[in-house]
């Protein structure tokens, strides 16, 4: 994106090893564009249009990997704790099945501008097609499906019908 050399990074860096750089890690761009700060109109940390986290946890499948001899189109999320998940975007339930493909309880949130988001290995849904859910709003609990009793999040993001890599759109 800003056509910066990754050898170059390092140094600046002082990172010995590239291989070991980890998503969401800060690091010094030099000539790095500046944004302009722009004031948010509301007291909330991100813009209401932004995506938030659906649970808090762990992630333990990234996208475009293969897990289970399946390509993952979104992330795993292994919940720390509480298992509530939250509209990550505010929108419209638009699907709701007990038991999606594999997925078991599964949900889609349509937001509106092409882009959807899917929560899927749920043990309850809180939710049915046709309700608004505003962003953060409680809308299931992470489960498990199948065979596998492993309680973790299976979570999307779509444009349109093609999925997208979720850390783009996360905070």
């Amino acid at each position: 994106m800003f056509n910066a050399d990754l050898d170059e990074l390092a140094r600046i860096n002082h990172i010995p090893d590239t291989s070991s750089l980890e998503t969401g890690q800060a690091i010094f761009i030099p000539q790095a564009p500046k944004q302009q700060a722009q004031p948010l109109l509301s007291t909330e940390k991100f813009p209401a249009d932004d995506f938030i986290w659906p649970l808090k946890g762990r992630v333990i499948g990234t996208y475009g990997i293969t897990f289970r001899n399946m390509l993952n189109k979104g992330i795993l999320i292994q919940p720390l704790g509480n298992t509530d998940v939250v509209a990550s975007r505010s929108g419209r339930v638009v699907f709701c099945h007990n038991d999606f493909r594999g997925f078991g309880k599964t949900l889609i949130i349509d937001h509106g501008d092409s882009l959807s988001t899917v929560y899927a290995r749920n043990a309850e849904l809180f939710v049915k097609p046709g309700d608004m859910v505003p962003r953060g709003a409680v809308i299931a609990k992470a489960g498990s499906a199948g065979k596998d009793k492993n309680v973790y999040l299976h979570f999307e993001i779509r444009k349109g019908s093609l999925s997208q890599n979720p850390l783009f759109y996360l905070p």
